[in-house]
Protein backbone atom coordinates (compact mmCIF):
# COMPACT_ATOMS: atom_id res chain seq x y z
CA UNK A 1 0.00 0.00 0.00
CA UNK A 2 1.19 3.50 -0.81
CA UNK A 3 0.21 6.63 1.09
CA UNK A 4 -0.77 9.62 -1.03
CA UNK A 5 -2.29 12.71 0.55
CA UNK A 6 -3.25 10.61 3.55
CA UNK A 7 -4.95 7.92 1.42
CA UNK A 8 -3.80 4.33 0.99
CA UNK A 9 -3.58 3.12 -2.61
CA UNK A 10 -2.54 -0.40 -3.65
CA UNK A 11 0.87 -0.67 -5.30
CA UNK A 12 -0.54 -2.15 -8.49
CA UNK A 13 -2.97 0.78 -8.86
CA UNK A 14 -0.13 3.30 -8.64
CA UNK A 15 2.00 1.35 -11.13
CA UNK A 16 -0.95 0.94 -13.48
CA UNK A 17 -1.73 4.66 -13.45
CA UNK A 18 1.91 5.64 -13.95
CA UNK A 19 2.35 3.15 -16.78
CA UNK A 20 -0.81 4.28 -18.55
CA UNK A 21 0.20 7.93 -18.34
CA UNK A 22 3.72 7.20 -19.60
CA UNK A 23 2.37 5.23 -22.57
CA UNK A 24 -0.07 8.03 -23.39
CA UNK A 25 2.71 10.62 -23.07
CA UNK A 26 5.00 8.59 -25.33
CA UNK A 27 2.27 8.23 -27.94
CA UNK A 28 1.50 11.95 -27.80
CA UNK A 29 5.20 12.80 -28.08
CA UNK A 30 5.70 10.53 -31.09
CA UNK A 31 2.65 11.94 -32.82
CA UNK A 32 3.82 15.48 -32.06
CA UNK A 33 7.33 14.91 -33.43
CA UNK A 34 6.84 12.51 -36.29
CA UNK A 35 3.40 13.50 -37.54
CA UNK A 36 3.22 17.27 -37.08
CA UNK A 37 0.30 19.07 -38.60
CA UNK A 38 1.61 22.53 -39.17
CA UNK A 39 0.62 25.50 -41.26
CA UNK A 40 3.53 27.64 -42.42
CA UNK A 41 3.14 31.06 -43.98
CA UNK A 42 5.56 31.63 -46.84
CA UNK A 43 6.12 34.75 -48.95
CA UNK A 44 5.75 34.39 -52.71
CA UNK A 45 8.38 36.84 -53.93
CA UNK A 46 7.79 39.61 -56.49
CA UNK A 47 4.91 38.94 -58.87
CA UNK A 48 5.94 37.41 -62.17
CA UNK A 49 9.49 36.67 -61.06
CA UNK A 50 11.28 33.35 -61.40
CA UNK A 51 11.36 33.10 -57.61
CA UNK A 52 7.56 33.09 -57.51
CA UNK A 53 7.46 30.14 -59.90
CA UNK A 54 10.05 28.35 -57.82
CA UNK A 55 8.05 28.84 -54.62
CA UNK A 56 4.91 27.50 -56.31
CA UNK A 57 6.85 24.37 -57.26
CA UNK A 58 8.31 24.12 -53.76
CA UNK A 59 4.87 24.30 -52.12
CA UNK A 60 3.49 21.68 -54.52
CA UNK A 61 6.30 19.17 -53.93
CA UNK A 62 6.59 19.70 -50.18
CA UNK A 63 2.87 19.32 -49.47
CA UNK A 64 2.79 16.08 -51.47
CA UNK A 65 5.87 14.73 -49.72
CA UNK A 66 4.80 15.92 -46.26
CA UNK A 67 0.98 15.86 -46.13
CA UNK A 68 0.94 17.07 -42.52
CA UNK A 69 2.49 20.39 -43.55
CA UNK A 70 0.35 23.03 -45.22
CA UNK A 71 1.53 26.33 -46.67
CA UNK A 72 -0.32 29.62 -46.75
CA UNK A 73 1.06 31.97 -49.39
CA UNK A 74 1.77 35.54 -48.30
CA UNK A 75 1.66 37.75 -51.39
CA UNK A 76 4.28 40.51 -51.55
CA UNK A 77 5.26 42.87 -54.35
CA UNK A 78 8.99 43.15 -53.64
CA UNK A 79 11.88 41.50 -51.88
CA UNK A 80 11.87 44.31 -49.34
CA UNK A 81 8.20 43.61 -48.57
CA UNK A 82 9.03 39.91 -48.23
CA UNK A 83 11.66 40.66 -45.60
CA UNK A 84 9.30 43.02 -43.78
CA UNK A 85 6.63 40.32 -43.62
CA UNK A 86 9.07 38.19 -41.62
CA UNK A 87 10.01 41.12 -39.39
CA UNK A 88 6.34 41.88 -38.72
CA UNK A 89 5.51 38.27 -37.86
CA UNK A 90 3.26 37.85 -40.92
CA UNK A 91 5.37 35.04 -42.40
CA UNK A 92 7.20 31.98 -41.08
CA UNK A 93 9.40 31.55 -44.16
CA UNK A 94 10.42 34.47 -46.33
CA UNK A 95 12.21 34.67 -49.65
CA UNK A 96 14.97 37.24 -49.18
CA UNK A 97 17.99 38.53 -51.04
CA UNK A 98 21.05 39.37 -49.01
CA UNK A 99 21.50 42.87 -50.46
CA UNK A 100 17.82 43.86 -50.48
CA UNK A 101 16.91 45.06 -46.95
CA UNK A 102 17.15 41.61 -45.28
CA UNK A 103 14.98 41.04 -42.17
CA UNK A 104 16.42 42.08 -38.83
CA UNK A 105 15.05 39.00 -37.04
CA UNK A 106 15.78 36.43 -39.76
CA UNK A 107 18.23 33.57 -40.06
CA UNK A 108 19.12 31.39 -43.04
CA UNK A 109 17.23 28.16 -43.66
CA UNK A 110 18.65 27.21 -47.07
CA UNK A 111 20.33 29.02 -49.96
CA UNK A 112 18.15 28.87 -53.05
CA UNK A 113 20.71 30.26 -55.48
CA UNK A 114 23.66 32.61 -55.86
CA UNK A 115 23.52 35.30 -58.54
CA UNK A 116 26.66 36.87 -59.88
CA UNK A 117 26.61 40.66 -60.16
CA UNK A 118 28.50 41.46 -63.37
CA UNK A 119 29.28 44.59 -65.33
CA UNK A 120 29.65 43.87 -69.05
CA UNK A 121 31.41 46.12 -71.54
CA UNK A 122 31.78 45.62 -75.29
CA UNK A 123 35.05 44.44 -76.78
CA UNK A 124 37.64 47.24 -77.00
CA UNK A 125 35.86 49.45 -74.46
CA UNK A 126 37.96 52.07 -72.69
CA UNK A 127 36.18 51.22 -69.46
CA UNK A 128 38.40 48.88 -67.47
CA UNK A 129 37.05 49.56 -63.97
CA UNK A 130 33.79 50.43 -62.29
CA UNK A 131 35.41 53.70 -61.26
CA UNK A 132 35.30 54.74 -64.93
CA UNK A 133 31.50 54.51 -65.17
CA UNK A 134 31.06 58.07 -63.93
CA UNK A 135 29.11 60.07 -66.49
CA UNK A 136 28.15 56.91 -68.42
CA UNK A 137 24.86 55.09 -68.98
CA UNK A 138 24.44 51.52 -67.77
CA UNK A 139 21.80 49.28 -69.30
CA UNK A 140 19.91 47.01 -66.87
CA UNK A 141 17.54 44.21 -67.98
CA UNK A 142 13.92 44.80 -66.99
CA UNK A 143 12.63 42.35 -64.40
CA UNK A 144 10.60 42.28 -61.18
CA UNK A 145 13.87 42.90 -59.29
CA UNK A 146 15.37 45.57 -61.55
CA UNK A 147 15.29 48.19 -58.78
CA UNK A 148 17.12 45.84 -56.41
CA UNK A 149 19.72 45.27 -59.15
CA UNK A 150 20.09 49.00 -59.62
CA UNK A 151 20.67 49.43 -55.87
CA UNK A 152 23.35 46.72 -56.00
CA UNK A 153 25.12 48.89 -58.59
CA UNK A 154 24.81 51.84 -56.21
CA UNK A 155 26.67 49.89 -53.50
CA UNK A 156 29.51 49.03 -55.84
CA UNK A 157 29.76 52.60 -57.17
CA UNK A 158 29.87 53.99 -53.63
CA UNK A 159 32.83 51.76 -52.81
CA UNK A 160 34.72 53.32 -55.72
CA UNK A 161 33.58 56.80 -54.66
CA UNK A 162 31.54 57.28 -57.82
CA UNK A 163 28.45 59.45 -57.12
CA UNK A 164 25.48 57.28 -57.99
CA UNK A 165 23.63 60.17 -59.65
CA UNK A 166 26.44 60.49 -62.24
CA UNK A 167 25.63 57.05 -63.66
CA UNK A 168 22.41 56.91 -65.66
CA UNK A 169 20.30 53.75 -65.83
CA UNK A 170 18.56 52.44 -68.94
CA UNK A 171 16.07 49.65 -68.25
CA UNK A 172 15.49 47.44 -71.30
CA UNK A 173 14.33 43.91 -72.10
CA UNK A 174 17.38 41.67 -72.05
CA UNK A 175 17.22 41.08 -75.82
CA UNK A 176 17.58 44.85 -76.41
CA UNK A 177 20.66 45.24 -74.21
CA UNK A 178 23.05 44.33 -77.07
CA UNK A 179 21.49 46.73 -79.60
CA UNK A 180 21.66 49.53 -77.00
CA UNK A 181 25.37 48.90 -76.48
CA UNK A 182 25.98 48.74 -80.23
CA UNK A 183 24.03 51.98 -80.77
CA UNK A 184 26.05 53.78 -78.06
CA UNK A 185 22.92 54.41 -75.97
CA UNK A 186 24.69 52.63 -73.12
CA UNK A 187 28.38 52.18 -72.38
CA UNK A 188 28.00 49.10 -70.23
CA UNK A 189 25.43 46.70 -68.87
CA UNK A 190 24.74 45.39 -65.39
CA UNK A 191 23.26 41.91 -65.03
CA UNK A 192 22.47 39.87 -61.93
CA UNK A 193 21.98 36.16 -62.50
CA UNK A 194 23.26 32.66 -61.82
CA UNK A 195 26.25 31.07 -63.49
CA UNK A 196 23.71 29.07 -65.43
CA UNK A 197 20.86 29.92 -67.81
CA UNK A 198 19.44 33.23 -66.67
CA UNK A 199 19.72 37.00 -66.89
CA UNK A 200 23.51 37.25 -66.78
CA UNK A 201 24.05 34.66 -69.51
CA UNK A 202 21.31 36.21 -71.66
CA UNK A 203 22.75 39.73 -71.32
CA UNK A 204 26.23 38.54 -72.36
CA UNK A 205 24.74 36.67 -75.33
CA UNK A 206 22.72 39.73 -76.39
CA UNK A 207 25.82 41.95 -76.44
CA UNK A 208 27.94 39.33 -78.21
CA UNK A 209 25.25 38.83 -80.84
CA UNK A 210 24.67 42.55 -81.44
CA UNK A 211 28.36 43.59 -81.60
CA UNK A 212 29.58 40.34 -83.20
CA UNK A 213 32.50 40.48 -80.81
CA UNK A 214 33.37 38.97 -77.45
CA UNK A 215 32.34 41.29 -74.61
CA UNK A 216 34.36 41.58 -71.40
CA UNK A 217 33.45 41.16 -67.74
CA UNK A 218 34.91 43.81 -65.45
CA UNK A 219 36.85 42.29 -62.57
CA UNK A 220 36.25 43.40 -58.98
CA UNK A 221 39.79 43.04 -57.70
CA UNK A 222 38.69 44.40 -54.33
CA UNK A 223 35.80 41.96 -54.02
CA UNK A 224 36.76 40.77 -50.51
CA UNK A 225 36.96 44.36 -49.24
CA UNK A 226 33.65 45.24 -50.92
CA UNK A 227 31.97 42.22 -49.31
CA UNK A 228 33.28 43.19 -45.89
CA UNK A 229 31.97 46.73 -46.27
CA UNK A 230 28.62 45.59 -47.70
CA UNK A 231 27.71 42.21 -46.13
CA UNK A 232 24.79 41.86 -48.54
CA UNK A 233 27.36 41.22 -51.28
CA UNK A 234 29.57 38.13 -51.41
CA UNK A 235 32.97 37.71 -53.01
CA UNK A 236 33.26 34.90 -55.56
CA UNK A 237 35.58 33.75 -58.31
CA UNK A 238 34.00 33.66 -61.76
CA UNK A 239 35.49 30.70 -63.63
CA UNK A 240 36.65 30.88 -67.22
CA UNK A 241 33.71 30.50 -69.59
CA UNK A 242 31.13 31.06 -66.85
CA UNK A 243 28.78 32.96 -69.21
CA UNK A 244 29.79 31.73 -72.65
CA UNK A 245 31.75 28.72 -73.69
CA UNK A 246 33.14 29.55 -77.14
CA UNK A 247 34.88 31.84 -77.08
CA UNK A 248 34.92 31.71 -73.30
CA UNK A 249 33.50 34.67 -71.36
CA UNK A 250 35.29 35.57 -69.22
CA UNK A 251 38.47 34.48 -70.93
CA UNK A 252 40.11 33.72 -67.58
CA UNK A 253 39.05 33.37 -63.97
CA UNK A 254 38.20 36.79 -62.52
CA UNK A 255 37.22 38.09 -59.13
CA UNK A 256 33.54 38.90 -58.85
CA UNK A 257 30.63 39.68 -56.55
CA UNK A 258 27.37 37.87 -55.91
CA UNK A 259 24.12 38.09 -54.00
CA UNK A 260 22.22 35.11 -52.69
CA UNK A 261 18.53 34.31 -52.52
CA UNK A 262 17.61 32.50 -49.33
CA UNK A 263 14.73 31.16 -47.34
CA UNK A 264 14.85 32.99 -44.01
CA UNK A 265 13.01 32.01 -40.83
CA UNK A 266 12.53 33.89 -37.54
CA UNK A 267 15.24 33.52 -34.91
CA UNK A 268 12.51 32.33 -32.50
CA UNK A 269 11.71 29.23 -34.59
CA UNK A 270 12.46 26.04 -32.66
CA UNK A 271 15.74 24.39 -33.65
CA UNK A 272 14.05 21.07 -34.40
CA UNK A 273 11.45 22.74 -36.64
CA UNK A 274 14.03 24.75 -38.62
CA UNK A 275 16.21 21.66 -39.01
CA UNK A 276 13.23 19.57 -40.17
CA UNK A 277 12.20 22.12 -42.82
CA UNK A 278 15.77 22.46 -44.13
CA UNK A 279 16.06 18.68 -44.27
CA UNK A 280 12.78 18.42 -46.18
CA UNK A 281 13.93 20.97 -48.77
CA UNK A 282 17.34 19.40 -49.30
CA UNK A 283 15.84 15.90 -49.50
CA UNK A 284 13.26 16.92 -52.13
CA UNK A 285 15.74 18.82 -54.34
CA UNK A 286 15.58 16.16 -57.07
CA UNK A 287 11.79 16.30 -57.22
CA UNK A 288 11.90 20.09 -57.35
CA UNK A 289 14.33 20.00 -60.28
CA UNK A 290 11.72 18.10 -62.28
CA UNK A 291 9.43 21.13 -61.98
CA UNK A 292 11.91 24.01 -62.22
CA UNK A 293 15.59 24.14 -63.24
CA UNK A 294 16.18 26.77 -60.56
CA UNK A 295 16.05 24.01 -57.95
CA UNK A 296 19.39 22.68 -59.20
CA UNK A 297 21.05 25.61 -57.46
CA UNK A 298 19.65 24.89 -54.00
CA UNK A 299 22.46 24.43 -51.54
CA UNK A 300 22.91 23.95 -47.84
CA UNK A 301 24.37 26.97 -46.06
CA UNK A 302 27.79 26.68 -44.47
CA UNK A 303 27.23 25.98 -40.74
CA UNK A 304 30.34 28.05 -40.00
CA UNK A 305 29.18 31.02 -42.08
CA UNK A 306 29.49 34.24 -40.11
CA UNK A 307 27.25 36.43 -42.26
CA UNK A 308 26.13 39.18 -39.86
CA UNK A 309 22.97 39.84 -41.86
CA UNK A 310 21.50 36.36 -42.19
CA UNK A 311 23.43 33.84 -40.08
CA UNK A 312 22.54 30.19 -40.35
CA UNK A 313 19.72 29.19 -37.99
CA UNK A 314 21.14 27.09 -35.10
CA UNK A 315 18.71 24.26 -35.86
CA UNK A 316 19.90 24.08 -39.47
CA UNK A 317 23.54 24.33 -38.41
CA UNK A 318 23.04 21.49 -35.92
CA UNK A 319 21.44 19.30 -38.59
CA UNK A 320 24.18 20.00 -41.15
CA UNK A 321 27.00 19.54 -38.67
CA UNK A 322 25.68 16.44 -36.94
CA UNK A 323 24.07 14.46 -39.73
CA UNK A 324 20.99 12.26 -39.77
CA UNK A 325 21.64 10.24 -36.60
CA UNK A 326 22.26 13.29 -34.44
CA UNK A 327 19.23 14.93 -36.02
CA UNK A 328 17.13 12.01 -34.71
CA UNK A 329 18.83 12.46 -31.32
CA UNK A 330 17.74 16.10 -31.40
CA UNK A 331 14.15 14.95 -31.88
CA UNK A 332 14.56 12.58 -28.93
CA UNK A 333 15.66 15.52 -26.82
CA UNK A 334 12.40 17.29 -27.70
CA UNK A 335 10.52 14.08 -26.96
CA UNK A 336 11.97 13.91 -23.47
CA UNK A 337 11.50 17.64 -22.97
CA UNK A 338 7.82 17.27 -23.89
CA UNK A 339 7.01 13.68 -22.90
CA UNK A 340 8.45 13.59 -19.40
CA UNK A 341 6.76 16.79 -18.17
CA UNK A 342 3.57 15.62 -19.85
CA UNK A 343 3.76 12.30 -18.02
CA UNK A 344 4.39 14.04 -14.72
CA UNK A 345 1.43 16.34 -15.26
CA UNK A 346 -0.71 13.37 -16.24
CA UNK A 347 0.35 11.45 -13.13
CA UNK A 348 -0.45 14.45 -10.96
CA UNK A 349 -3.89 14.72 -12.57
CA UNK A 350 -4.51 11.01 -11.97
CA UNK A 351 -3.50 11.33 -8.31
CA UNK A 352 -5.63 14.41 -7.75
CA UNK A 353 -8.58 12.70 -9.48
CA UNK A 354 -8.08 9.68 -7.21
CA UNK A 355 -8.02 11.86 -4.11
CA UNK A 356 -11.22 13.61 -5.19
CA UNK A 357 -12.84 10.27 -5.97
CA UNK A 358 -11.85 8.83 -2.58
CA UNK A 359 -13.24 11.89 -0.82
CA UNK A 360 -16.51 11.49 -2.68
CA UNK A 361 -16.70 7.80 -1.71
CA UNK A 362 -15.94 8.67 1.90
CA UNK A 363 -18.74 11.24 1.83
CA UNK A 364 -21.17 8.65 0.45
CA UNK A 365 -20.19 6.20 3.20
CA UNK A 366 -20.77 8.85 5.86
CA UNK A 367 -24.22 9.61 4.44
CA UNK A 368 -25.15 5.90 4.42
CA UNK A 369 -24.00 5.48 8.01
CA UNK A 370 -25.94 8.55 9.13
CA UNK A 371 -29.10 7.36 7.39
CA UNK A 372 -28.87 4.03 9.21
CA UNK A 373 -28.36 5.84 12.51
CA UNK A 374 -31.32 8.10 11.71
CA UNK A 375 -33.49 4.99 11.21
CA UNK A 376 -32.44 3.66 14.62
CA UNK A 377 -33.01 7.03 16.31
CA UNK A 378 -36.45 7.36 14.71
CA UNK A 379 -37.66 4.22 16.54
CA UNK A 380 -37.26 5.99 19.91
CA UNK A 381 -37.83 9.65 18.96
CA UNK A 382 -40.60 11.82 20.30
CA UNK A 383 -42.55 14.19 18.02
CA UNK A 384 -40.05 17.07 18.27
CA UNK A 385 -37.04 14.81 17.73
CA UNK A 386 -38.81 13.15 14.81
CA UNK A 387 -39.35 16.54 13.16
CA UNK A 388 -35.63 17.24 13.42
CA UNK A 389 -34.77 13.84 12.00
CA UNK A 390 -37.17 14.34 9.10
CA UNK A 391 -35.60 17.74 8.31
CA UNK A 392 -32.13 16.15 8.32
CA UNK A 393 -33.44 13.27 6.20
CA UNK A 394 -34.74 15.66 3.51
CA UNK A 395 -31.38 17.47 3.42
CA UNK A 396 -29.56 14.15 2.97
CA UNK A 397 -31.88 13.14 0.11
CA UNK A 398 -31.30 16.53 -1.56
CA UNK A 399 -27.53 16.03 -1.32
CA UNK A 400 -27.76 12.59 -2.93
CA UNK A 401 -29.87 13.93 -5.81
CA UNK A 402 -27.30 16.70 -6.39
CA UNK A 403 -24.53 14.08 -6.63
CA UNK A 404 -26.46 12.24 -9.34
CA UNK A 405 -27.07 15.48 -11.27
CA UNK A 406 -23.32 16.25 -11.14
CA UNK A 407 -22.59 12.96 -12.86
CA UNK A 408 -22.10 10.43 -10.07
CA UNK A 409 -22.40 6.80 -11.11
CA UNK A 410 -25.97 5.61 -10.48
CA UNK A 411 -24.66 2.14 -9.59
CA UNK A 412 -22.49 3.61 -6.84
CA UNK A 413 -25.58 5.34 -5.44
CA UNK A 414 -27.55 2.06 -5.01
CA UNK A 415 -26.48 1.53 -1.35
CA UNK A 416 -27.45 5.11 -0.56
CA UNK A 417 -30.87 4.51 -2.14
CA UNK A 418 -31.40 1.51 0.13
CA UNK A 419 -30.34 3.51 3.20
CA UNK A 420 -32.69 6.36 2.22
CA UNK A 421 -35.62 3.94 1.87
CA UNK A 422 -34.80 2.32 5.21
CA UNK A 423 -34.65 5.70 7.03
CA UNK A 424 -37.82 6.92 5.29
CA UNK A 425 -39.83 3.88 6.42
CA UNK A 426 -38.46 4.12 9.97
CA UNK A 427 -39.52 7.77 10.21
CA UNK A 428 -42.89 6.96 8.64
CA UNK A 429 -43.47 4.08 11.12
CA UNK A 430 -42.60 6.22 14.11
CA UNK A 431 -44.85 8.99 12.84
CA UNK A 432 -47.80 6.54 12.63
CA UNK A 433 -47.08 5.16 16.10
CA UNK A 434 -46.95 8.65 17.62
CA UNK A 435 -50.22 9.48 15.81
CA UNK A 436 -51.92 6.54 17.58
CA UNK A 437 -52.15 4.10 14.67
CA UNK A 438 -53.59 0.66 15.58
CA UNK A 439 -50.98 -1.75 16.80
CA UNK A 440 -51.55 -4.27 13.99
CA UNK A 441 -51.10 -1.56 11.34
CA UNK A 442 -47.88 -0.40 12.95
CA UNK A 443 -46.63 -3.99 13.17
CA UNK A 444 -47.42 -4.51 9.49
CA UNK A 445 -45.53 -1.40 8.55
CA UNK A 446 -42.57 -2.45 10.72
CA UNK A 447 -42.52 -5.92 9.15
CA UNK A 448 -42.65 -4.44 5.64
CA UNK A 449 -39.91 -1.97 6.58
CA UNK A 450 -37.65 -4.85 7.60
CA UNK A 451 -38.27 -6.87 4.45
CA UNK A 452 -37.94 -4.18 1.73
CA UNK A 453 -34.21 -3.50 2.04
CA UNK A 454 -33.45 -7.23 1.85
CA UNK A 455 -35.69 -7.59 -1.19
CA UNK A 456 -34.06 -4.64 -2.95
CA UNK A 457 -30.62 -6.03 -2.26
CA UNK A 458 -31.72 -9.37 -3.68
CA UNK A 459 -33.00 -7.69 -6.84
CA UNK A 460 -36.71 -7.81 -5.96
Amino acid sequence: MFGIFGLKLPRFVVLLLAGAILVAAAAAGILYVWSPKATLRITTGPSGGVAQRFISAFIDVTTKTHPHIRFDSVTVDSLEASAKALDDGKADIALVRTDAAPPSNGETLVILRRDAVIVIVPAGSAIKSVAQLSGKTVAIPTSPVQQENSRALDLILSYYNVPTDTVKRLFLPVAEIGPAIRGKRAAAALAVGPIAPGEAVDAVASIARATRETPEILAFDDNDAIARRFPGLESIDLPEGAFKGHPPIPGDSVKGLAVSYRFAVPVRMLDAVAGAIARAILKTKTKLMALTPLASQIEAPDPDEKNPLLPVHPGVAAYLSSGEESFIDEFEKYFYAIGIPLSLVGSAIAIISGVIRNKELAGDQQRIFRLLVMADEAGKADAAELDLLETEFKASVSACVSRLVEGANATDQAPISLAIEHARRAIELRRRVLAGAPRHDAAAIESDNAKRPAEQIGGG
